[in-house]
């Protein structure tokens, strides 16, 4: 997990895809953090995007270094705790202007039954470990 994170954290910038019926929506994110083992994400309750992962849990993310693509796939799970969400204000103190600990709006979620895969330019793709060890 630890070269995901890094992998996340280094682009910046990932793209998360939901769905809303059949039909597909992908936004960027930048907020990624470890949490009880787990790459935990953050949204707002309010947003189409929580909506749609309500709905419909099965997600994918996906970015690139510019010699590597990365995607994750999985079932987001909501796991919001007053500990996540610290946490998570901890980690991006700049989501404190929007979020705060337990006002009933900010939400954190990881992805269950995840895969990852890292793919080079050249096409060449290895399977990448979610797990701690």
């Amino acid at each position: 997990m630890k070269t995901i994170l890094d992998f996340l954290q280094t682009v910046g910038l990932f793209y998360l895809a939901t769905t809303d019926g059949d039909r597909p929506h992908v936004r960027p994110l930048g907020f990624v953090m470890e949490h009880n083992g787990k790459l935990t994400f953050c949204t707002g309750n309010g947003k189409a995007m929580y909506r749609q992962m309500v709905a419909n849990p099965k997600v994918e993310l996906s970015c690139c270094d510019g010699d590597n693509t990365l995607r994750i796939s999985g079932k987001a799970v909501f796991s919001t705790t007053a500990e996540s969400q610290k946490k998570a204000l901890d980690v991006m103190p700049e989501l404190r202007g929007i979020y705060s600990v337990g006002d009933g709006v900010f939400e954190t979620f990881y992805l269950d039954e995840a895969t990852a895969v890292c793919t080079t330019m050249s096409g060449e793709s290895k399977e990448l470990s979610l797990s701690l060890t």
